[in-house]
């Protein structure tokens, strides 16, 4: 066989390419790897790789990872990123290998400013973000919706030789000692104490604003968890949500300016600093760092494309400088991609929160929040009544399937420091100093004590003690859901030593749905009240509840209560309650009243029967499956509105008197950018009839040392009683404003705050003419009781310093009218110690 010429050339060509491949890819070095932050374990992205002396390099993505190929490498790699140390490793050449970095944050004093010839290139790009925000923000689709998988795990963190000297941590030394294996070569230890997974289906829609979560699978394993249906509803995406295309982000209940906000200029320098393809997008690298470190806002990196000016990916961090308590950092990291309608969408989220220690021989603790997207859909929205229940669980939720199945529910697999987690927590609740350290903290945190099928408590009220029964012993119990999710029967019994009466309650709950809350209820009751204050109202603050039994009881009486009601949600945020109530008056100080059929006949005591029909509007308002308690998250944007509507009927069950009321009460939250954020209550009552005045509205006053939001907090007791009035309660937190501008101020990170309580109404003469100045002996005089007059209001307005010491409160108020009644305070100086962020 004869070969041409050509065809000689061609193989000769040929084989020489190869031999040049093979002798090329010999020599290529290949790096791969992760990057990670030492302390939490976290992935870092952005993170820049170059071979040391060369421009050969990359960037991490959004989950630290890596890979860099050349043929021309050195033989070392470093690692660099802002605010971390720089770190090197060696390099083998001609080989595919994988390093690893854990990078150490390197804390760093004010970013320099640099001062340009012209304007910052960064403020070009900026005004052109905002320009296209309403392009660029999901908010601006009609609907979407798609499938997200949330992970959660929290950590104790800087575990220090001291902290491993103590008692119970001697005790766990072998779970720490797999915790040094865990932590890695550069990495802090940490002792994982809860983690969690769930994948969920998120919906949105526009006109109405609506948004559901509905929970597919969970998956909970934490030292003090059992049940975990609590839980499970709180690690869904809804509560790892931020959109930095808001002007303000709402992050622990503290607002945070966001870096592309409308304003941003008036809180953020930037530096435009890089731009390169971030996939196929083509986008500008802004380093953005706050004007005032005290401000709650946030320094990092963020990636804008040039085609639609839209964030592309960002990482910001919020240090330990801002003004907020026990966080040593807030890190945030979110990439975005676009939709087929322009609008761009997150599909990886990521929050690091950092809890710092609370003395010096103490441990942190690290919450770390990961989500995922995918499956985007987009302008395909549901009836409104789909999005009726904002958190929704599928009925199998909790089946515990095994990890092979959950292999396939996950975005991404499980990493081998995540497979130990479970492991380590699973050992850690075993041991049984760790099964009762965790009993004392539920306790302290609920108030109860598990015991199998019933709650034994609350242990807030056990001990008390007060000017009538002197001291207070107090035991009850109530079922949990492991006796019945359905029935919930409760009782408690208390005994005072000074007036040696026994008193009692017990209440019996059926829970008819859980879709729709729909409850029935009876009680029964004898104890020691006190005028103004009604406990159901109060139910939700077992705190305030417990003060009340304390201290000197000015206007008490005894009181025998039989209560049956009915709630339901007819429709989201809308709720019904039907009540009866029957009580008796007996009071415990010189009261006494003319009866309204013979002004002659004085009378000091009153039964009366009462039908209450309650509505409540709450358009935004989210709830918590707690066991079988609903526990409310508060609402958004809508306030809250009541209505409530009281009928007295006299003749049924000893009923003395026929009556009317109407209440109606609007309570919100209000965001107030810059200045912090402001909370509005307004209320009005109006009584129709002729009643004794513990029937008609007695206003809460306090001659304490302490302020409370509860009250009037220079009105005196019983200064005030109504049969109509309209008031308003308003609280404004400026969390930093001012002060965070002051020099050495700024450092105590003490934050300013205002208040104002106004008040009018009235007491109609039928009414006034019911008080008895004097008891039925006719000689022993009453306690007085007084009202407003000639629509004249009652106002106090008080501004104060709040996070002294990061705990302690001080108002001064300053009572602006009646100062001529007896023992009226012109000004005061009150306190209150609270635990805040």
């Amino acid at each position: 066989m004869r070969i041409t010429i050509y065809q000689f050339v061609k193989v000769f060509f040929g084989l020489a390419l190869l031999i040049f491949n093979i002798v090329a890819l010999a020599q290529e070095t290949i790096v791969q790897g992760k990057v990670t932050d030492a302390a939490s374990g976290d992935p870092l992205p952005f993170v820049n790789l170059v071979f040391k002396g060369t421009t050969i390099g990359t960037t991490t993505d959004f989950d630290g990872n890596f890979t860099l190929r050349s043929t021309n490498s050195t033989d070392s790699l470093t690692a660099t990123y802002v605010g971390y140390k720089p770190r090197s490793k060696a390099v083998m050449k001609g080989t595919k290998q994988t390093i690893n970095f854990q990078l150490i944050e390197e804390m760093i004093g004010l970013q320099e400013v640099i001062v340009y010839a012209g304007e910052n290139p960064a403020f070009d790009v900026l005004r052109n973000v905002v320009r296209n925000k309403n392009n660029n923000d999901k908010r601006k689709l009609s609907a979407y919706e798609y499938d997200t998988y949330t992970k959660i795990e929290v950590d104790v963190d800087n575990i220090s030789d001291k902290f491993r000297e103590k008692k119970i941590v001697k005790k766990i030394t072998q779970v720490l000692d797999s915790v040094e294996r865990i932590a890695g070569e550069d990495g802090k230890p940490i002792l994982p104490l809860f983690i969690t997974e769930s994948v969920s289906k998120i919906y949105y829609r526009d006109a109405p604003s609506l948004k559901k979560e509905k929970l597919l699978k969970t998956k909970v394993s934490g030292v003090g968890v059992e049940d975990g249906s609590t839980v499970t509803q709180m690690v869904g995406s809804s509560f790892q949500e931020y959109n930095f295309y808001q002007n303000w982000l709402s992050i622990l209940t503290k607002e945070f300016v966001s870096p592309i906000a409308d304003g941003w200029r008036m809180y953020y320098e930037y530096d435009l600093t890089d731009s390169l393809f971030l996939g196929e997008d083509f986008c500008y690298r802004l380093d953005f760092f706050p004007k005032s470190p005290q401000d709650l806002a946030f320094t990092g990196t963020m990636w804008i494309t040039k085609k639609e000016y839209a964030l592309k990916q960002i990482d910001a961090i919020m240090g330990a400088q801002a003004n907020l308590n026990f966080i040593e950092k807030i890190r945030l990291q979110q990439e975005l991609v676009k939709t087929e309608l322009g609008a761009w969408v997150p599909i990886k989220n990521r929050v690091l929160i950092d809890v710092g220690e609370l003395g010096k021989n103490n441990a942190g603790m690290l919450a770390k929040f990961y989500t995922s997207n995918k499956n985007i859909v987009v302008n395909k929205p549901y009836d409104p009544v789909f999005y009726d229940r904002a958190i929704e669980t599928a009925e199998d939720f909790r089946m515990y399937e095994d990890d092979k199945y959950w292999d396939t529910l996950r975005h991404e697999p499980l990493s081998e420091t995540e497979k130990s987690v479970y492991r380590m927590i699973d050992t850690l609740k075993n041991i049984p100093v760790v099964k009762t350290y965790t009993d004392i903290i539920k306790v302290l945190v609920d108030g109860y004590y598990t015991v199998g099928k019933v709650d034994v408590g609350p242990y807030l009220s056990t001990v008390t003690w007060n000017n009538i029964e002197g001291i207070r012993m107090q035991a009850g119990f109530k079922t949990n859901y492991k006796y019945s999710k359905k029935w919930v029967y409760h009782l408690q019994g208390a005994y005072g030593f000074n007036d040696e009466r026994f008193k009692y309650m017990a209440s019996v709950q059926h829970i008819l749905s859980r879709n729709r809350w729909t409850t029935v209820s009876f009680r029964a009751r004898r104890d020691l009240a006190r005028i103004g204050i009604d406990d159901e109202t109060l139910a939700d603050n077992p705190l305030f509840i417990a003060a009340t039994r304390w201290g000197y009881f000015r206007r008490g009486y005894y009181t025998d209560e039989y209560r049956a009601s009915i709630q339901r949600e007819l429709f989201k945020g809308y709720s019904q309650r039907i009540a009866f109530r029957n009580w008796s008056f007996n009071p415990t100080f010189d009261f006494a009243y003319n009866s309204p059929a013979d002004p002659a006949d004085i009378k000091s005591t009153f039964q009366t029967s009462e039908v209450i029909i309650e509505s409540r509007y709450a358009r935004d308002e989210v709830f918590l499956i707690d066991d079988n308690d609903r526990v409310s998250l508060g609402a958004n944007k809508w306030p809250v509105i009541s209505l409530k509507y009281t009928r007295g009927v006299s003749g049924v069950f000893g009923s003395d008197f026929d009556y009317d009321k109407l209440r109606l009460n609007l309570s919100k939250r209000i965001k107030t950018g810059p200045l912090g954020a402001g909370y509005l209550t307004l209320t009005g009552e109006y009584v129709f009839n002729t009643l004794p005045y513990p029937l008609l509205s007695l206003h809460l006053g306090n001659e304490s040392f302490f302020y409370t939001s509860l009250t009037y907090n220079l009105m005196n007791y019983g200064e005030f009683v109504s049969d109509h009035f309209a008031s308003l309660q308003y609280r404004q937190y400026l969390e930093g404003f001012l002060l965070n501008r002051i020099p050495l101020l700024n450092k105590l990170k003490w934050r300013l705050l205002a208040t104002a309580n106004v008040i009018t109404g009235g007491l109609r003469q039928s009414n006034q003419n019911l008080i008895s100045t004097v008891m039925p002996d006719g000689v022993t005089p009453t306690l007085p009781a007084g009202f407003f007059t000639n629509g004249k209001p009652y106002v106090e307005l008080g501004y104060g310093v709040e996070n002294i010491f990061k705990f302690l409160r001080v108002d001064f108020v300053h009572r602006l009218s009646y100062l001529d009644n007896e023992r009226a305070r012109k000004f005061g100086v009150l306190f209150t110690a609270q635990i805040q962020l």
